[in-house]
């Protein structure tokens, strides 16, 4: 469970802070439908552009952001639908889109769920604390953000191996960052930085995605009800939710998994991961260049018994399909060489590379339970690809310039030769499994407890409980801006 107890005088610390500099907090109930966003927020966001540092963009928290840079409000969820002449599926795939949340990721919504709480409830002293965001690369640009708009300071933390862009970002919104030794599978370099950091001083406070259940609450009420929103919209007489396939990273967006598992019974859950670091589907290590899933441990806020099935996807798939989807003799190659429509190609760029890797998930979750046309499966792209522009540059140097042969090749063997293997669909005893490594990492080395890590396991309200604290959240957020007068004086 979250803790929700109050520290008043910290608490009275942060609503003057919130009153000094205008901020508003959105409530969960606000992002997961915008609809409940008063009309003066509404009206200031029109001369708000999607990536400024201004408080007004935590009402763009949400799923729903009108897919413009500059003045957006709201409408329809933004996702997009990968045809079968692209997928080679039948069954119908559609893919949350993050590009149009602030930062251009979903991440923002993680971090918030995270630091929230402890705003309105006084555990966070925005005139003292430092928020600490140890991520394996988006999650920290999320939390860097959002502590900029609520005013407070911030450290961010990721592998030094992570694509330049992420730096140079973060070098300009973060009060600091830093670059921990090797890339996104190097998550105990991470841990390490922030054990030293809690041992060092005082004024932080750590955020980390990978056990924060805030991370889980957001995704389970605001990620999950917006692909059900989507699967309703689209859905046919003969419909089937089928299930929905994430790559684990922190494992937060499962949590919408275990909602849509909820609200369709018969879909099924699958996690991915890179096959160069198959830590849940054969107990392995390694390095890999899916940026943002770290590996080599099970994150504590993962619902393992909820799973159905893993998945791993060569990280050569997703680094090679990048530069397919996002270079022009590609895009042509696509269009004039296998019809794929030229509307659909243009938004490929959308997908960043754990959003290809995703969507791979879902090809190869297909094609294992021979899905149908009346069959639907449901990914996120956290992020697009203008996070990866120097991942392209890198791989044209590596491989030469890109062509129209180069292109055949890589469509043949990374997206049409995606094949059923190094999967598995887990029975009880895997499932148990996978959650017993947990132990090594957050029992031996995190300070978690014996009896929590059982509990998560045999309670049966564990998760369902702690998925519920939205509304007393909820309710400590309208208390806190009733208390600021912010709203009020917009």
């Amino acid at each position: 469970m979250i803790n929700l107890e109050k520290n008043n005088e910290q608490l009275q610390h942060n609503i003057q802070v919130a009153r000094e500099h205008k901020i508003v907090l959105p409530t969960f109930a606000q992002m997961k439908d915008p609809s409940l966003i008063p009309d003066k927020v509404k009206k200031a966001l029109k001369n708000v552009g999607l990536w400024d540092v201004d408080p007004l963009n935590l009402f763009r928290i949400t799923w729903h952001n009108e897919p413009t840079m500059e003045g957006g409000t709201y409408g329809g969820v933004n996702y997009i639908e990968i045809p079968s002449c692209l997928s080679g599926v039948d069954a119908r795939i559609v893919v949350m889109i993050g590009k149009w949340f602030p930062t251009g990721c979903h991440k923002v919504g993680a971090s918030y769920g995270c630091l929230v709480p402890r705003l309105v409830t006084g555990q966070f002293d925005a005139t003292y604390h430092k928020a600490v965001w140890p991520s394996t690369g988006n999650y920290c640009r999320g939390g860097a953000f959002n502590s900029k708009l609520l005013s407070c300071d911030s450290v961010a933390i990721l592998p030094a191996e992570m694509s330049k862009e992420r730096f140079d970002w973060l070098s300009n919104i973060a009060g600091e960052v830093i670059a921990t030794p090797g890339c996104e599978s190097n998550v105990k370099e991470i841990f390490d930085k922030t054990w030293e950091l809690r041992n060092t001083r005082e004024d932080v406070v750590i955020f980390n995605q990978f056990e924060e259940m805030g991370n889980c609450v957001w995704h389970y009420h605001v990620t999950g009800n917006a692909i059900a929103e989507v699967y309703e919209s689209i859905k046919t007489e003969n419909s089937r939710f089928a299930g929905a396939c994430f790559t684990s990273g922190s494992a937060g967006t499962m949590s919408a998994g275990d909602l849509l598992k909820e609200k369709y019974p018969n879909s099924k859950l699958a996690v991915g991961e890179a096959l160069q670091c198959p830590t849940l589907l054969n107990n392995g290590f390694g390095g890999h260049r899916i940026e943002g899933i770290g590996d080599k441990h099970v994150p504590w806020i993962h619902n393992v018994k909820n799973t159905d099935m893993v998945i791993a996807i060569d990280d050569d798939d997703s680094q090679n399909l990048l530069r397919l989807f996002n270079s022009e003799e590609g895009k042509k190659y696509l269009i004039e060489k296998q019809g794929i429509p030229a509307e659909t190609v243009e938004k490929l760029s959308f997908l960043g590379i754990s959003g290809i890797a995703n969507v791979l998930c879902c090809i190869k979750f297909a094609k294992y339970y021979e899905l149908t046309s009346d069959d639907v499966v449901a990914t996120v792209a956290t992020d697009s690809a203008i996070m990866y522009t120097s991942r392209i540059d890198e791989l044209n140097e590596q491989q030469g310039a890109y062509s129209e042969l180069a292109a055949a090749v890589d469509y043949a063997q990374h997206l049409k030769g995606i094949r059923t293997d190094n999967m598995q669909e887990l029975t009880y005893e895997d499932r148990k499994r996978v959650h017993n490594l947990k132990y090594y990492t957050w029992v031996e080395q995190q300070g978690k407890t014996y009896e929590e890590i059982n509990q998560q396991w045999y309670d049966e309200h564990y998760w369902t409980d702690m998925h519920a604290q939205a509304d007393e959240m909820d309710k400590l957020i309208e208390e806190f801006n009733a208390a600021t007068g912010v709203l009020e004086s917009l």
